[in-house]
């Protein structure tokens, strides 16, 4: 009996110490880990990729089929506006612009023979012929005379009348021969017309020409080649294909929830694959109006500006699209952040070693941290989740994570 009485004693001893030891853990409260709330900037970003797009592909092509007799560049070359890239054989659109060219030289003289000596000719013979005129009809007045008197037949009278009819008849088209050689005569309008009928086969014939010349339309690089001298280009067969001028963008894509984060002008960082540790400014352009119903993304174009030298079409890119900055902002991680059954954002604080639900109003999402715009103040200890608690508990701080910092998110990733 005396040895059931000591393990009874002795059971009592250790449940005793068992209560005693639970309710110092329970005045020391439960363990919890803590963040603190700090202040500074916080940047709001949108990341994607994307892939590297000139402003303008343009594809060269001929307009006639010819014989290639040259091709100057091979892909890869950078070429210059007007830069002959193919030379096709042209002999006979040469000759066509040789017979224009005689053509526009005989129509500037014929308008030169009626200026230089066809005008003052046929004014000469107006002259003349309004002399012989006045000549005709004095004698036609002396031949009335005469017949008067009785000196003369009527038959000189008649001669001299026919004379003057004669003479009246030469001064009327010696005068509009001479009007059509004036500045504002038919023969001088007539030349000219004829002129401009030949300039315009000229203007022809030149850009029939050069047509065969197929030019750079602006700065560009050489991307493919599809022809080789003694080839025969076909009208409309693509033999070359320029990436246009020196100025690329970034066609990319985001997912719909973060369309509304996004508005033009905004900035971003971009990063080639190729060359992960140099970085290029790029801006927000275009956002596509409607959204892709198969993958729930919305396109993108960033322009590239000022231009990058190192940048190759269709190259792969990682974007950061800057939405919003905040230069001395209240941060917390994140995941300290929850929402309670009203939908609205709760964090818990330990406040004199007892666990309080705060609620409070976030506003910026940056890379694993979030904004408070009200609720809390900086240096306030924050218990991270995860941990049980219930509005009041006592608690004890076992450890503190790092405050957030601002570091850069991953592609594909959302604010």
């Amino acid at each position: 009996m005396k040895i059931n009485r000591q393990k009874v004693l002795l059971g009592s001893a250790l449940i005793a110490a068992a209560i005693s030891l639970g309710a110092a853990l329970m005045l020391r409260g439960k363990p919890v880990e803590i963040v603190l709330v700090i202040q500074g900037p916080l940047t709001q970003t949108v990341v994607t990729s994307g892939r590297v797009n000139t402003l303008a592909r343009t594809d060269v092509a001929s307009q006639t089929t010819a014989r290639i007799e040259s091709i100057a560049v091979r892909e890869g070359e950078r070429v210059q506006a007007g830069q002959v890239l193919v030379q096709l054989r042209n002999d006979e659109a040469r000759a066509a612009l040789q017979q224009a060219n005689a053509s526009v030289n005989e129509a500037r003289l014929r308008i030169r023979q009626i200026q230089t000596i066809q005008g003052p000719v046929t004014d000469q013979q107006l002259v003349q012929a309004r002399a012989n005129q006045q000549q005709a009809l004095q004698e036609l007045a002396r031949a009335q005379d005469l017949v008067r008197q009785g000196f003369v037949s009527q038959s000189r009278l008649d001669e001299a009348q026919r004379a003057a009819d004669s003479s009246r008849a030469a001064v009327r088209a010696a005068s509009a021969q001479a009007q059509g050689n004036q500045a504002n005569g038919a023969e001088l309008a007539m030349a000219q017309a004829r002129l401009a009928q030949a300039l315009a086969a000229q203007s022809a014939a030149t850009a029939r020409l050069d047509q065969f010349s197929l030019r750079a339309p602006g700065p560009a690089i050489v991307i493919t080649r599809a022809a080789d001298p003694g080839d025969t280009a076909q009208a409309g067969k693509i033999l070359l294909t320029l990436a246009g001028g020196i100025e690329s963008r970034i066609d990319a894509s985001i997912d719909e929830k973060n369309l509304r984060f996004l508005r033009l002008g905004q900035m971003a960082h971009a990063t080639a694959d190729a060359y992960t540790d140099r970085h290029f400014p790029a801006k927000l352009t275009f956002i596509a109006p409607s959204v892709d119903p198969q993958r729930g993304t919305v396109e993108l174009r960033l322009q590239v500006a000022p231009p990058v030298d190192y940048l190759r079409t269709d190259m792969t890119v990682s974007v950061e699209i800057v939405t919003a900055q905040v230069n001395d902002a209240l941060m917390l991680p994140s995941d300290a952040v929850s929402r309670d059954a009203d939908g609205m954002s709760t964090v818990w604080v330990n406040r004199e070693d007892r666990a309080r639900q705060v609620k409070v109003q976030v506003g910026l999402q940056g890379a694993g941290a979030t904004q408070i715009t009200q609720g809390l103040a900086a240096g306030e200890h924050v218990i991270l989740l995860g941990t049980g608690l219930k509005d009041g508990d006592r608690v004890r701080e076992t450890g503190s994570r790092s405050p957030p910092a601002q570091a850069p998110a991953k592609p594909g990733g959302a604010p």
